[in-house]
């Protein structure tokens, strides 16, 4: 007997119709596009609509926008966030990627005392940068040259490096087999899916973001590139950043 795919809904109707009912349960998602397609706002909605809708608890990690900043952009959408983190169905975390914390051993523990069903790291492209930086993955520190040494074949180039940083943060995701959104900025040149140009290789699922003004109006656009384990509408979809946040047509 075939065991039936769990699929953890997004909660914005048009989307997860094009998902065929949802994400698979533990994918891990990158949400790829520019600056102003609306990607932190998607990946937000995704955990408010978890708590409110589903009763499923949601951990929102910013590396770049601080809980006021957040607090802000959930207002202008009408969303209560610092009532859902009161009930215990949200909880909002900004790292300082410049404070030289380990990362990863931070997550684990949030993951094991707070237990989400939903996790969102914005952005992904300023964490690995700074993990690349820094060279610490873990507890007992990862050097940039230790992990050089266990990839071939030669020449390691930094692309190597950062794919080996990248496997290690979706190895740490896929142990706690929650759903997880991950954003990255779209590159201007169009060759690539994320500011890395390896994660969409890793990743599960690829929602490419755009927006394009025409005529003084911009229009934009999301685009399911993959989903793992379940059949998709990959037609280029239009969306709407309205007053109750994203709405697919």
């Amino acid at each position: 007997m075939v065991e039936e795919l769990q699929r953890t809904k997004t909660g914005i109707q048009g989307l997860d119709k094009a998902l065929n009912g949802g994400i698979p349960q533990g994918n891990i998602v990158l949400v790829s596009g520019g600056a102003g397609t609306g990607k932190s706002t998607l990946c937000l909605q995704f955990c408010i609509n978890g708590a409110t809708l589903f009763g499923e608890k949601a951990l929102y990690i910013s590396t770049e926008q601080n809980k006021k900043e957040l607090y802000k952009q959930a207002a202008s959408f009408n969303w209560n966030i610092e009532s859902l983190e009161q009930r215990n169905l949200l909880k909002i975390i900004y790292f300082d990627v410049t404070d030289g914390d380990s990362f990863l051993e931070k997550l684990n523990a949030l993951v094991e005392d707070f237990k989400p069903k939903r996790i969102v790291i914005d952005s992904l492209t300023t964490l690995t940068d700074a993990m690349l930086v820094s060279g610490v993955l873990d507890g007992q520190g990862f050097s940039m040259v230790q992990i050089a040494e266990t990839v071939s074949p030669i020449p390691r180039s930094e692309k190597i490096i950062a794919k080996s940083v990248l496997y290690h943060l979706f190895k740490q995701l896929k142990k706690h087999e929650i759903t997880s959104m991950l954003t990255t900025e779209l590159p201007e040149d169009g060759k690539q899916l994320s500011a890395d140009g390896v994660s969409e290789f890793i990743a599960d699922g690829v929602f490419l973001l755009r927006g394009l003004n025409v005529g003084g109006t911009l229009s934009r656009t999301i685009d399911i590139r993959k989903m793992r384990y379940t059949p998709i509408d990959s037609s280029i979809k239009s969306y709407d950043l309205s007053k109750t946040g994203i709405i697919l047509e």
